[in-house]
């Protein structure tokens, strides 16, 4: 039987790899993946048989290496952050199923460290509530449906993570973005990082709403290699200027760990 392994590789270039992951290239016969992604991991694939295509052509990659390890090869499938958010993960499984091959293939699926994951360790505690990932690509989803989504999730005063914002050609899902976000009453922390993870090509831009509506769509720093980050209602900067979203607990404790009198008096 043939191995198949869907190897997440992190936010960007070899950085966030876990050690699954580096131990699942070495071992395999064949690394099949996106030109970007093999390119940023080219120090772990010297000598390796390496299968690899450009954008929209994932049913193409997924295919090729679904198809190697019913031939009985081991096989790496290489996809960027982590397989199963907006990655190759879905197409995998769905081909596997349509095909009947789930008798013939081991599949393993190897987790990795998404994009809103890693920008949030480099700006604070911006994830400490409830949040949201949306993809403004409508490549694959409804329009309407994705402003919908931005709509209700600023209602719900979510922390939201914006994946796919622009590209050259895609204008209208990030403009609808923007004017959603022009319609909040108050003025919130927003983070906008590119390239994470990729050396001196990291940008990271802690910023404000009002901010990046006034740099409309023509925003330069902004393309598919960028995550944002909108705080919810809470969210503040740190008196160093870290991005703080307060979990509550000196909302509910003092400082020596014990429950504050106005806490107990509301609560009880």
């Amino acid at each position: 039987m043939g191995k198949l392994q869907l190897v997440s590789t992190g936010a960007g270039g070899s950085r966030y790899l876990t050690n699954e992951a580096i131990v699942a290239i070495e071992e395999a016969d064949l690394v099949v993946g996106y030109t970007k992604y093999i390119k940023d991991l080219k120090e772990y694939l010297v000598d390796k048989d390496t299968y690899t295509s450009g954008m929209t052509k994932e049913i193409e990659r997924a295919t090729y290496a679904i198809e190697s390890a019913k031939e009985g090869k081991s096989v790496v499938l290489i996809s960027n952050g982590d397989a199963n958010v907006y990655a190759m993960g879905s197409l995998v499984v769905e081909l596997l199923d349509v095909k009947g091959y789930w008798d013939d293939i081991e599949y393993i699926s190897l987790a990795g460290i998404t994009s809103v994951l890693a920008l949030a360790s480099e700006v604070g505690a911006p994830l400490s509530q409830d949040f949201c990932l949306i993809s403004l690509s409508d490549r694959l989803t409804d329009f309407n449906l994705i402003q919908k989504r931005i709509e209700l999730s600023i209602e719900c005063d979510f922390v939201i993570a914006i994946y796919n914002p622009k590209s050259r050609s895609r204008l209208d899902p990030y403009r609808g973005f923007l004017d959603k976000l022009s319609k909040v009453e108050d003025d919130r922390v927003v983070v906008v990082a590119r390239d994470l993870g990729r050396g001196e090509k990291q940008y990271i831009d802690i910023t404000t709403a009002k901010e990046l509506i006034s740099k409309g769509v023509e925003n330069e720093n902004v393309n598919m290699s960028t995550t944002i980050l909108v705080g919810n209602s809470t969210t503040k900067l740190t008196s160093n200027g870290k991005v703080l979203t307060p979990r509550g607990y000196l909302s509910k404790y003092d400082l020596s760990g014990d429950k504050k009198d106005e806490w107990r008096a509301t609560n009880n």
